[in-house]
């Protein structure tokens, strides 16, 4: 039947306009408020469900609702041929009173008529509800060029309807008992040319699973005329219920449809917070690395439910060192206003965020505590990300040092707490020695390490790029400083050589002479040149002068545009190396001029071993030929 004809058998009824400025407001609603067309169905549910949850409620009070409220049900009903679809519930309904009140003026809440009705002392009831009608409803213009509302009244024997195109005006009738529900409403939606994709099932179902799947109201769908209905929600989220009757095949079931990954969670987490704000939380560490893990904009992806009704599914909720957590999270005090879409602007989702990563901290630390093993795998999978923290965000330094596991050069393979390093400091020790870069092998047989092995002194092998910031701005641990080994002159000469080192001791070479020459024939590469008290088997090695930037941190700081205004480095000669007592021989026999080969190759060789390329490739490859000829 079409709408004229529809209109035509309708019985009497009354036409008014919206109290609202409905054309400006509905143009708003349609192009502005929300961004995805689906969320219609989002609100229609959610007002359903408000609707049985407000007849159980009035049910408490008067026995003779108490039937109707028994069974509270969501149906979402398609019909293809006749482009409708319509979402029934058997709540509370509305008396043509309420459908004026409610329907007849966009700015108008029920919901906040219905607080205001119960007063203060029901602030706690468990009655308040999301938005029952009110702005949310006319997202339906979105996808429907017209809209009927049939609806009865609990406790009541008139039935109404009420129709709209959603361009300035409503109609509402009396409607036979017979064509409505027994109770509650039947929202029936006249699809538009472009939403053709709200017949299909799949889609309503997924629409449902996602944004509606949390909420306390069983949802069925009946996929054509005659066809039996099908329940696609069952009405319980799983976060909801007491963690002693979920099992972990449940939790893993969740936490697979939550992440879209295929791998179990390292870590669960599932608690309610009480207190100024409530909410409940449950999260998974997961456990594999995400893909968009290292993603330039960073954010966390947490779903954002109010009162189970699904209001973000990719809310920067946690801070960017979090990303990684898969979290839910459900409150009943967030505030709600015409754009659910904004609400994770609330104050309360900023404390929210704040307090669920000061609580996954404390788990996180307790995964290390009592299963190291396990804990071990996820500081390998996040650790780089956890990190971030300790340069972004000094407040949380003290908690992510106590998890925090490094590389060092005497755990080879191994990661070891700082607690462990500060629990082994040699004699006369006074900081924590560390050297930065991007591999960590490579940074194991880096020439700067030379002096700290032979004095038994652990160095942190730091390999991942957000090392070299916040070892920097970090003051230290338990009173011991963070020193980079290839920044500054080596402070260890009190420390004393264990046995070994010791005996394999060469003597020194003067090399007076050959370190003025070094600083005058490479004065455009290096800022300065001085005998080395860090190296033993290399014979050179360059590190940042003392006020310098740490030479990873120069590198990237140079990768980013900003080369050449930290300095050049300074480089350090092994005065007890053979290769180095030969190029002073050398100078010696043929001055500056003759040797000048000898000390371009020296410092090419340091730029060598630091992972640098040499000053200048073709002269280096002349001088190494020239070299190799020469001792043929």
């Amino acid at each position: 039947m079409t709408n004229d004809a529809a209109a035509a058998n309708a019985p009497q009824a009354d036409k008014f306009g919206f109290e609202a400025d409905v054309a400006q407001l509905l143009e708003l609603m349609t192009h502005s408020v929300y961004s995805e067309r689906e969320v219609f169905l989002r609100e229609l549910i959610s007002n359903a469900a408000d609707a049985c949850e407000k007849l159980r409620y009035e049910s408490l009070s008067d026995e003779m609702l108490a039937a109707q409220a028994s069974a509270p049900l969501v149906t979402i009903s398609l019909d293809k041929n006749k482009r409708q679809l319509t979402i029934a519930d058997n709540g509370v309904g509305m008396s043509r009173e309420e459908l004026i009140s409610a329907l007849g003026a966009i700015a108008n809440s029920g919901t906040r008529a219905f607080l205001e009705k119960l007063g203060k002392d029901s602030a706690d009831s468990g009655s308040s509800l999301i938005g029952r009608f009110g702005v949310g409803f006319y997202s339906v213009f979105m996808v429907a060029d017209h809209v009927e509302v049939a609806t009865r009244r609990a406790g009541e024997d008139e039935a109404w309807l009420w129709a709209s195109d959603g361009k300035g005006s409503y109609t509402i009738a009396s409607l036979a008992l017979e064509d409505a529900p027994s109770v509650g409403a039947r929202v029936t939606l006249h699809l538009n040319a472009e939403s053709d994709e709200f017949l299909d099932p799949w889609r309503i179902e997924s629409i449902v699973r996602e944004h509606s799947g949390a909420l306390s109201t069983p949802i069925d769908l009946v996929e054509e005329p005659g066809k039996e209905p099908r329940r696609i929600a069952d009405g319980v989220a799983l976060w909801t219920r007491p963690k002693a009757e979920i099992t972990q095949e449940q939790y893993v079931d969740f936490y697979r449809q939550l992440s879209g990954a295929f791998d179990e969670p390292a870590l669960t987490a599932h608690w309610r917070a009480e207190g100024r704000t409530e909410y409940t939380v449950l999260a998974f560490v997961p456990g594999a690395r995400p893909f968009d893990l290292f993603e330039p904009s960073r954010k966390s992806k947490s779903k954002l439910y109010v009162r189970r009704v699904l209001i973000s599914r990719d809310v920067d909720l946690l801070p960017h060192w979090l990303r990684f957590l898969r979290v839910v999270v459900d409150s009943a005090d967030i505030p709600l206003n015409v754009s659910r879409e904004m609400v994770q602007k609330s104050p309360a989702i900023a404390a929210i965020g704040k307090a669920v990563a000061t609580r996954m901290l404390q788990e996180l630390k307790k995964l290390a505590e009592n299963e190291p093993g396990k804990f071990t795998a996820v500081w390998e999978n996040f650790g780089a990300v956890l990190k971030e923290a300790l340069h972004e965000d000094p407040s949380r330094r003290d908690d992510l040092f106590a998890i925090a596991r490094f590389g060092t050069t005497k755990a080879e393979g191994e990661t070891r707490t700082l607690k462990d390093y500060v629990a082994d400091l040699r004699e006369n020790q006074t900081a924590i020695y560390y050297i930065t870069g991007d591999d960590a092998k490579r940074l194991a047989a880096s020439p700067q390490l030379e002096g700290f092995r032979a004095r038994g002194v652990e160095v942190l092998l730091l390999d991942d790029a957000v090392d070299a910031f916040w070892v920097t701005s970090a003051l230290g641990y338990e009173g011991k400083p963070f020193k980079s080994v290839t920044q500054g002159a080596a402070d260890i000469d009190a420390i004393p050589l264990v046995e070994d080192a010791k005996a394999d001791e060469p003597p020194a070479t003067d090399v007076g002479d050959l370190v003025g020459a070094l600083k005058e024939t490479l004065a455009e590469s290096v800022d300065d040149v001085r005998v080395s008290t860090r190296l033993t088997q290399s014979a050179a090695c360059l590190v940042a002068s003392d006020m310098g930037l740490d030479r990873q941190l120069s590198r990237l700081l140079a990768e980013s545009g900003q080369k050449g205004m930290f300095g050049k480095p300074v480089l350090e000669i092994n005065a007890k190396h053979p290769a180095v007592a030969a190029l002073a021989a050398n100078l010696r026999e043929k001055g500056r001029e003759g040797a000048a080969d000898g000390l371009h190759l020296l410092l090419d060789l340091a730029r060598i071993a630091d992972g640098e390329a040499p000053v200048d490739p073709a002269a280096f490859a002349r001088r190494l030929s020239a070299l190799i000829a020469g001792n043929a």
